[in-house]
């Protein structure tokens, strides 16, 4: 039986769909999340649950960001979790990119996660126990077309999460990535629309299993990758594809 009870969560990202899959299942095993995402959509959302502290903050603004969640950090007395979930992602042909379209995709997706480490593996060493799960893509294995600022800041966070995992290895703390492959969400509905059905279509002639992936699939794996049930698993990639890759 895996349980969370008592652990702090930081979880980025967190009010997408993916992000609030995991905040529902890491406060049902009794974790305490601390949920950041974008001010205007903090602004927007209401939580009732004691177990949830929302955080309004841009991750594309580095040095904000490492103030705001240290500040809040310190109030809680440490995180022994990291979810790196945030991303930004835009779909065009590579040389319709302007540099700074390419490099806030690394800011928020890889840079990011970099920001945030010296905020939370202090607690982690000391208490000689931490996880850090980094959200990488599909993407990477190189079969998917416009998207390459998106890929490249992937492919870093797939770097950083296989060096982390020797270095922070000796402190009991794990770090692993999880590769999402296409998970049904709301942001598929918007920029989809009435061709949404089409594109559900295409993705599972290209899945192994002939199902959608649903959001609770994927916080599930989470979950487990935060739990004492996976000790000995760091420095890995796990995708959750349906069999795409």
């Amino acid at each position: 039986m895996i349980s969370l009870q008592g652990k702090r969560v930081l979880l980025t990202g967190a009010l997408g769909t993916l992000g609030q899959a995991q905040i529902k299942q890491l406060t049902e095993l009794g974790a305490h999340v601390l949920a950041l995402d974008l001010p205007e959509l903090v602004a927007a959302h209401s939580s009732a649950s004691p177990n949830v502290t929302l955080i309004p903050c841009d991750l594309g603004q580095l040095q904000e960001s490492q103030k705001t969640v240290s500040d809040y950090i310190a109030k809680l007395g440490g995180v022994d979790i990291l979810i790196n979930n945030a991303a930004l992602i835009i779909n065009r042909p590579f040389e319709d990119f302007s540099m700074e379209e390419y490099e806030s995709q690394i800011r928020v997706n890889s840079s990011s996660a970099f920001a945030l480490l010296s905020s939370v593996t202090p607690h982690m060493k000391t208490n000689r126990w931490g996880r850090i799960i980094n959200f990488t893509s599909i993407t990477l294995n190189g079969q998917v077309e416009g998207y390459v600022p998106y890929v490249a800041s992937k492919g870093a966070l797939l770097g950083l999460t296989k060096s982390l995992a020797r270095e922070l290895g000796e402190f009991g703390i794990t770090v692993n990535a999880v590769a999402p492959g296409a998970i049904v969400s709301d942001a598929e509905k918007r920029v989809f629309g009435h061709k949404a059905q089409e594109y559900s279509d295409w993705v599972l002639d290209r899945q192994c299993l002939k199902v959608r992936i649903q959001p609770e699939s994927v916080a599930h794996l989470v979950a487990f990758l935060c739990s004492d049930c996976a000790s000995m698993i760091t420095g890995q990639n796990i995708g959750i594809d349906g069999g795409w890759s």
